[in-house]
């Protein structure tokens, strides 16, 4: 999962960057792109390796990515910049005497918008020239531009439109306002409140963060990061809670292997089977699966052992079609 963060000058992208990553901004060239690899906290990880006491320990990864300053203003635009990330945080300034949240949320959004609209408008003038040279047009692609362009027009960005957003023909597009979008609101420190922005938090997922906070949290100690957010009664760093939404906006859940060797976390779109999640693993599972053996992380970690499971019977198996929960832990049989 790649999540993309974007936000008007002065909304403190960079600073987010920093909380989520703890990787200091000032230290990058002047408006160079920055990339960075945050693992996922899970106690659930914890917890199983903790009886597995396995060789090595995985987490889930999230890639996080902040296009450069420079390379926003050379290309106009968010655009291409943020064209494969899977999910963008949408940084408003919600802090100083001047505050707009509402209308510094709009300025981007439209901007982005009207992007998609400019790119909808030119591939339906290339598939309406090839109908007029007697070339047969994509009916579905024709229907689903059509309805984009609809929407669009109407300034509602296609995020609004998942049944829409999901069809195969718009894949490769990248529209910006069709990906799932988390606006990031970054507020005073002695305020953690979303603020009221004209319903927007009823029609978008909000969040409210403290930006200059948890850029100071992240550039503590462990130890020290446990005393602050005790002493600002924050309950979750801003890692923990991005991570969070990051995961309900996209649909994803998690599901862990154990053993000797490795404790694993992997990710999964909610409402796949166990044989995609053999997939996730490794093709020649989802080849040559035969079955699932299947208990809930939390049940096992009661258990304390496979061996306790089973004589539990909390210790199931299950077929390729089976639904995988948040947090299953999942042994694959199969046979190549």
């Amino acid at each position: 999962m790649k999540l993309g963060i974007l936000g008007l000058p002065g909304s403190g992208r960079a600073t987010l960057f920093e909380a989520l990553t703890r990787q200091a901004t000032e230290t990058a060239a002047h408006g160079e792109d920055r990339l960075a690899v945050i693992r996922v906290p899970d106690e659930r990880v914890d917890r199983l390796s903790a009886i597995f006491r396995p060789r090595r320990t995985l987490y889930a990864t999230i890639e996080v990515f902040l296009p450069g300053a420079g390379r926003l203003k050379r290309e106009g635009g968010p655009g291409q910049a943020v064209k494969d990330c899977d999910a963008l945080l949408h940084v408003v300034r919600n802090h100083g005497p001047d505050r707009r949240p509402l209308e510094d949320f709009l300025a981007l959004d439209q901007e982005m918008m009207l992007a998609d609209l400019l790119q909808v408008e030119k591939r339906l003038e290339r598939l309406e020239a090839d109908r007029r040279r007697g070339r047969s047009a994509p009916a579905e692609e024709l229907e689903t531009l059509r309805s984009c362009r609809a929407l669009l027009e109407a300034e509602t960005p296609l995020r609004r439109r998942p049944e829409l957003t999901a069809a195969k023909v718009l894949r490769g597009f990248g529209l910006l306002s069709a990906k799932p979008t988390l606006i990031v609101f970054n507020n005073e420190d002695a305020d953690a409140e979303i603020p009221d922005a004209g319903g927007l938090d009823g029609k978008e997922r909000c969040l409210a963060l403290r930006g200059k906070l948890e850029q100071e949290l992240a550039r503590l100690s462990e130890q020290e990061r446990a005393e602050f957010l005790a002493a600002y009664r924050i309950s979750a760093s801003a890692m923990d809670r991005l991570i969070r939404a990051a995961y309900e906006i996209l649909g994803l859940i998690s599901f862990f292997t154990v053993g000797a060797d490795e404790v694993r976390a992997w990710t999964l779109r909610r409402g796949e089977t166990a044989l995609e999640a053999a997939g996730t693993i490794h093709s020649d599972l989802q080849k040559g699966f035969i079955r699932a053996e299947v208990i809930a992380a939390s049940e096992l970690i009661a258990a304390g052992s496979l061996a306790e499971a089973r004589r539990r019977g909390t210790l199931r198996l299950e077929g390729k079609t089976y639904v995988v929960e948040d947090g299953d832990v999942i042994t694959i049989r199969f046979n190549v």
